[in-house]
């Protein structure tokens, strides 16, 4: 489903991606690792089109996500490690998601409850002044109820607790099914039990691509 081929990405005269070549196909449920300044982030934010590649290609069911950008990005769940600044409250995000993106409202409630998060309390409050992990746990919760085909999660549990980590990765794992899924993460530990493949970057190369396991 993704295809990235001699793909180099320069910043002026910073090298981030040097000539990476990779697949993901369905099924593969992927640990992006690599110490700051790898290359992760600018890999990621290049499947989702964010950036023009230097040179090389990246394709998403054949298509480019560039100029294909609207169209690519209805198959992709994102959550970043950094929650965006949004300034509508919950009911508002909630309403909008559902009509931009065609999303069952009472999916996103439902994954929220799973979350523990308390959201019909919570309604009328801006997301921008919810916690981080009140953030996180509503981000994940639209990612889940989405439905997508490919799903990148940035360190996701950044801000949150031990229990919503686990109650997050239980959510996770009952929705593999043929999704590809992408973690960027630095705790290995955490998604051993998920992912069936681990791969490093370092210096915008991918040093290894080891699958570590098959999943049931």
């Amino acid at each position: 489903m993704i295809k990235i081929t001699n793909l180099t990405k320069k910043f002026g005269s910073q090298l981030s991606l040097d000539n990476v070549n990779i697949e993901f196909n369905k099924k593969d449920h992927i640990a992006l690792m690599g110490p700051n300044g790898a290359g992760k982030t600018t890999l990621i934010r290049s499947i989702m089109g964010y950036y023009h590649p230097s040179s090389g290609e990246v394709l998403i069911n054949e298509k480019n996500p560039v100029k294909n950008r609207t169209e690519i990005l209805d198959v992709i769940s994102f959550v970043p490690q950094l929650p965006p600044p949004i300034k509508l409250n919950l009911d508002e995000l909630i309403k909008y998601i559902q009509i931009s993106s065609n999303v069952d409202k009472e999916l996103i409630l439902y994954y929220a409850n799973e979350m523990k998060l308390d959201i019909k309390s919570n309604l009328n409050k801006s997301f921008f002044k919810l916690s981080g992990g009140m953030k996180q746990k509503m981000l994940i919760a639209i990612s889940l109820a989405r439905e997508s085909d490919i799903i990148i999660y940035d360190e996701p549990t950044a801000n949150l607790d031990p229990k919503a980590r686990d109650d997050f990765y239980r959510l996770l794992k009952d929705n593999e099914k043929d999704k590809i899924s992408l973690f960027v993460t630095h705790r290995l530990e955490e998604v051993k039990e998920i992912v069936n493949r681990q791969i490093y970057m370092d210096l915008g190369r991918i040093t290894s691509d080891d699958k570590i396991k098959e999943l049931l």
